[in-house]
């Protein structure tokens, strides 16, 4: 039956079978049904293929562009980005295999990430009384997406928001491990049924089960906490798969907001693996295909044998934004009554190889306007220019200037309670090495590209020997150097391993990391107010909400006490400051208070 939006769009899609969601691709059930006595006949077997198409990691990207720089979108490798770079390969796939023969889906994190999609939850948003539609959705439903997972990113500007996308989306949000906190049934549709209709006259019925990531009850547990819970994706894919296969699923693909690599970024605060796409798949029987995000890696294509089948079950991920699309291709063939997965195949197609989709960017022309007109207003001057392009090996004034108002924004906070004579700490990362303020005018971008995640602003108490571990821990992100050897910065870090945003500056102590010695007895001269740090002393540390909920896995800050919180993003608290002072004094905070040594000796 056609698939009907209601059946999956309200607050309470958890009732059992009733998440069971049906739905035909493809038209001419007529014309099928004239040559089924031919393949019940018995003429031989019948074979067939089709392609499921998939993305992931969206992040708010519409446009080949970044509304940080104010230019199109490029990096190193020359890629692009965008929804409307994927229609036109999407067209370009249907156009070659046969629309009827191909699904499209997602796996997660969407409407979180570029100014796009910020301005569009924020700034005008889609919750207000006859709001505009999201312009992710827009582009998705035009394009003609089947389903897509919900990712841990969804969360981030409130359940709300998340309804709302939903709604406006004319294709089911899946979550098979997403549930009511109180009744413990789906809080959205786990999976969705679609029928593929081939020219035998034996519909294919192709299952997409949802999967998300558990860590979502750590990172955004001020949205969450009472109201959704996330158990682990091995747990709940082998309690649907079955199901699904009793229900006369042909073929089951996962769409799993989660990575292949079997790690955590949250250490033990939850029994549940963050990156479980390649454990699902050698764990539970009966899967066929998983389209795998959240890690932000390409894999065109990545084969895991089931340890109880011995059969492959083939993963793919597509590089973030829009940069890649993966192609599933299944052969089927017809034998002892129903449809057989006879291969399947993935590899991943590169969207800078096509133009943007005019009917895309047509569509989303004035939200886009719209959207430049914003980042570019002027909120300020700086007395200096400041780059984050060698935040990552330096003490520059960009990561201070985070410091400084996050410090500022906390001690205010503080003042006139119990904690406000603890000295206030702050950590801050280098979250993009593009960013930059240039001296004179400041826009809204510029501020804003300093600090492009979602994350809020928390207080916590902590010791003085735990900050020293703290540091230890974050100083784990440089490559072992021995004293005499080159440097080279390109090859300092760990960067392929230990992202750059988790490499924490703490201001407010002055230290030296010294690479030469090996991880975990770096850091020395550590000091606070001149004199050497106080193992014993008490210390509020300013830090944002992702590292103070486990993401990192940092030590003692998640359970250290927090003493206040805000729900205003920090990148939003940044550029209030600007407004609000008028002009960026860097004189007023920029200084040198840690840097890299080998044996004692300054590195640069």
């Amino acid at each position: 039956m056609p698939l009907n939006r209601r059946n999956f769009l309200g607050r309470t899609a958890a009732t059992g079978a009733g998440v069971a969601l049906v739905g035909a691709v493809g038209a001419g059930s007529a014309e099928a049904q004239e040559v089924d006595a031919g393949l019940v006949g018995g003429r031989g077997k019948r074979k067939y293929s089709f392609t499921v198409m998939g993305t992931t990691d969206l992040h708010g990207n519409v446009f080949n562009w970044d509304y940080f720089t104010d230019a199109e979108f490029d990096d190193k490798a020359h890629n692009d980005v965008g929804l409307a770079k994927i229609s036109t390969l999407v067209n370009q796939v249907r156009s070659e295999k046969g629309r009827r023969n191909t699904l499209l889906i997602d796996a997660g994190d969407t409407i979180q990430g570029t100014q796009l999609s910020y301005y569009y939850a924020k700034v005008d948003p889609i919750t207000k009384a006859h709001g505009p539609v999201h312009p992710m959705a827009r582009a998705m439903n035009t394009i003609g997406y089947d389903a897509a997972a919900i990712g841990n990113h969804e969360f981030n500007y409130g359940i709300p928001v998340l309804r709302k996308f939903e709604e406006q989306c004319d294709f089911p949000l899946l979550g098979a491990n997403a549930l009511d906190a109180k009744s413990l049934r789906p809080a959205f549709a786990p999976y969705v049924m679609k029928r593929v209709c081939t020219p035998f006259g034996r519909d294919v019925k192709v299952a997409i089960l949802g999967l998300t990531n558990p860590g979502i009850a750590i990172w955004d547990k001020a949205n969450v906490q009472g109201k959704m819970v996330f158990p682990g994706l091995e747990e709940q894919a082998a309690k649907w798969v079955p199901r699904l296969r009793s229900m006369g699923a042909d073929v089951v693909i996962v769409s799993a907001h989660s990575g292949s690599s079997g790690t955590s970024s949250y250490g033990d605060q939850l029994p549940y693996i963050e990156n479980a796409a390649a454990l699902v798949a050698e764990q539970v029987p009966g899967i066929d295909a998983i389209l795998v995000g959240h890690a932000h890696t390409e894999i065109p294509e990545y084969r895991v044998a089931n340890k109880k089948t011995g059969k492959q079950v083939v993963l793919s991920e597509p590089l973030k934004w829009g940069q890649r699309l993966t192609l599933f291709d299944f052969g089927l063939v017809w034998e002892r009554g129903r449809w057989q997965v006879e291969s399947v195949s993935a590899k991943v197609l590169n969207s800078n190889t096509v133009p943007e989709d005019k009917k895309i960017t047509r569509l989303l022309h004035d939200e886009h306007e719209k959207v430049v007109a914003y980042v570019n207003q002027v909120i300020g001057t700086s007395t200096a220019a400041m780059s984050a392009a060698e935040a990552a090996y330096k003490d520059t004034p960009v990561i201070d200037f985070i410091n400084h108002v996050q410090k500022e924004t906390v001690k205010a906070a503080l003042a006139g309670t119990a904690y406000a004579s603890l000295p206030v700490l702050s950590q801050a990362s280098c979250f993009s090495r593009t960013a930059a303020v240039p001296a004179g005018k400041v826009s809204i971008r510029q501020v804003a590209g300093l600090y492009p995640f979602e994350n809020t602003l928390e207080a916590r108490v902590l010791t003085g020997a735990q900050l020293r571990d703290y540091l230890e821990f974050s100083a784990h992100y440089y490559v072992r150097t021995p004293a005499g050897a080159p440097v080279d910065p390109a090859k300092l870090t760990n960067a392929e391993s230990i992202p750059d945003y988790n490499y924490d500056v703490v201001s407010g102590l002055s230290y030296e990391i010294d690479i030469a010695k090996a991880p975990g007895a770096r850091v020395t001269k550590l000091m606070f107010d001149g004199k050497p740090l106080d193992d014993a002393a008490e210390f509020v540390l300013a830090v944002n909400n992702y590292r103070a909920s486990g993401g990192g896995n940092f030590p003692h800050v998640a359970r250290a006490k927090q003493v206040w919180a805000n729900s205003e993003e920090i990148r939003n608290t940044i550029i209030s400051w600007v407004k609000a002072q008028g002009t960026i004094d860097v004189g007023r905070f920029a200084s040198v208070d840690w840097k890299l040594t080998r044996d004692g000796a300054p590195v640069f």
